[in-house]
């Protein structure tokens, strides 16, 4: 998919560069995609920012009304996201794909590590599209292949 993107590929990086994983999650290491120089490498990262005085960990950014021309910004591959329903434990784990693709992405950003913090990533989340909206209030920006060099 990032060839027929066009995306420069390092030519020491390959598929075995994205391991496959049932779940990722929060403080999990997962291969992201960021740009560096005319390439896009593949890149291990902590999953979720450091609390910043927050309760704790921070996954999710909210997209709306912000501009991140000058951040860090990153496209996390995935071949689904879930959203999980029910006030009780277990809640209830609905998964979504992207119809007529193996793969997307989810838009995310990153930071350098800092002191005993890793590096990290956090993605960033939208108001929710139709197949979504019956069972959350907010959803993750998910981008199609095609949208990837952007």
């Amino acid at each position: 998919m990032m060839q027929a993107a066009e995306l420069g590929i390092p030519t020491h990086q390959n598929e075995l560069d994205l391991p496959g994983a049932d779940d990722i999650r929060i403080n999990d290491i997962a291969p992201l995609m960021r740009a560096a120089g005319n390439i896009i490498e593949l890149v291990p990262m902590n999953f979720s920012f450091p609390p910043s005085g927050r309760d704790g960990p921070v996954f999710n950014f909210r997209s709306e009304g912000r501009h991140f021309h000058k951040s860090n910004r990153c496209l996390i591959p995935a071949s689904a996201f879930y959203e999980f329903t029910g006030k009780k434990y277990p809640k209830a784990k609905q998964r979504f794909t992207l119809n007529g693709a193996p793969f997307f992405a989810i838009a995310g950003l990153w930071m350098e590590g800092k002191g005993d913090s890793p590096a990290a990533f956090a993605m960033l989340t939208t108001a929710p599209g139709p197949d979504v909206k019956p069972y959350h209030s907010r959803q993750v920006v998910v981008l199609r292949p095609e949208d990837w060099a952007a």
